[in-house]
């Protein structure tokens, strides 16, 4: 069986198109083919409503294709979702969160060579959380982890997980563990 790609997300890269087999790709030439027919006759009262139907189904098609290739691939995307698991473990114990602050959903998909959308769809596919979420709980265990060190100040530990501002380390915290820093510190 061999896999075509057609690109159908515009801020999708070429190589994260749908994937295809040749049965699909029957499926979406044939739907094209009646478009392309019916686009071609004189136009009468049925017209209208048979392209739409037509777009329609296509448009269905591509939606279960898409929504397929997230299972059959699901040993190449569980490959990546293991390295973003690594690149975020990575990015935290290392300086980059106080030299370029908090990361984003797209810095990872750039390490991943995958844009940003892709990315974000993929990893909530996998694991049904968005990347997004893993980055903030990620952030979160290591600032538990870290609040325990009484040398470190809260601000000093909201600054060095690459927080512009205390403040919005204090909310993140509280609304993910039900505490403020301070309290979880005095938890210990």
């Amino acid at each position: 069986m061999q896999i075509k790609s057609i690109p159908i997300h515009s801020s999708y890269d070429l190589n994260e198109a749908l994937h295809l087999s040749d049965k699909e790709q029957q499926i979406i030439t044939e739907l094209f083919l009646k478009i392309d027919y019916e686009l071609d006759q004189n136009i009468d009262k049925h017209s209208k409503t048979i392209i739409t139907s037509n777009i329609e189904l296509l448009l269905n098609y591509c939606e279960r294709f898409y929504d397929r290739q997230f299972i059959t691939r699901e040993d190449l995307n569980q490959g990546i979702v293991s390295k973003f698991e690594g690149l975020l473990n990575e990015y935290f114990q290392s300086e980059n969160p106080q030299k370029y602050g908090l990361p984003s959903v797209g810095y990872f998909a750039e390490q991943l060579n995958l844009s940003a959308n892709y990315f974000g769809d993929l990893i909530k596919k996998e694991t049904g959380k968005s990347a997004l979420d893993h980055i903030h709980l990620k952030l979160i265990n290591v600032a538990k982890d870290r609040i325990f060190d009484t040398d470190s100040s809260v601000s000093q530990i909201a600054y060095e997980l690459g927080f512009k501002y205390p403040q919005h380390f204090n909310r993140m915290f509280k609304k993910n563990t039900g505490y403020t820093p301070n309290e979880y510190r005095n938890l210990s």
